[in-house]
């Protein structure tokens, strides 16, 4: 493991599906155990944003102004992903929007982030995350590219308290998550 003589920085995570029982949940809540204490993890929830819409600009919902803070309280963020029909979930997208907006007071704007998911199917997420790629580029958040991180969930690999079953699995999310320590703090020093 990696020595650092930083820290601790405030990572915000949003977990794109809003299922209860997501297997990117399960996916987040094992990268919080898995981040170097360097890292101070904090879920940022959209689950009770409006759908976005221009008419807002002009006097946000409470929700979205709370939402805003929160993005723009942490020092990086982390988007835990799955793939909807070769995208990001409506969800996440709207989430986004939110922060993004009204124009000019872009939460994102010089804000470090990095993505990861996971899905059943053999490519992972890596459509979404492209798609993501793609939003969080035009919003100007300077982007972790690689380690790249597509995981195939199969049955068991996260338990329900986020403890990865396959060593190599949890070797490679633990690697991927010091690897955040260090995109955040180059991109804020």
């Amino acid at each position: 493991m990696w020595e650092y003589s930083y820290g601790p920085n405030k990572v915000g995570y949003l977990i794109g599906s809003l299922a209860k029982d997501s297997i990117n949940r399960k996916l987040a809540k094992a990268l919080v155990q898995l981040a170097p204490p360097e890292l101070e993890m904090s879920e940022i929830s959209f689950k009770d944003l409006p759908l976005y819409s221009y008419d807002y600009d002009v006097d946000f919902p409470p929700v979205a102004r709370a939402f805003k803070d929160a993005i723009a309280s942490v020092e990086a963020v982390l988007f835990v992903t799955p793939e909807y029909n070769r995208s990001i979930p409506g969800g996440l997208k709207n989430a986004i929007d939110w922060a993004s907006r009204p124009y000019g007071k872009n939460s994102f704007a010089r804000k470090p982030s990095a993505v990861i998911g996971t899905s059943p199917g053999t490519i992972g997420t890596a459509v979404a995350q492209q798609s993501l790629r793609s939003v969080l580029s035009f919003c100007n958040s300077p982007q972790m590219n690689a380690p790249e991180a597509y995981i195939q969930f199969t049955p068991g690999l996260i338990t329900d308290r986020g403890e990865v079953t396959v060593e190599s699995t949890e070797q490679f999310l633990r690697n991927y998550m010091d690897d955040t320590v260090l995109q955040v703090v180059h991109q804020n020093s």
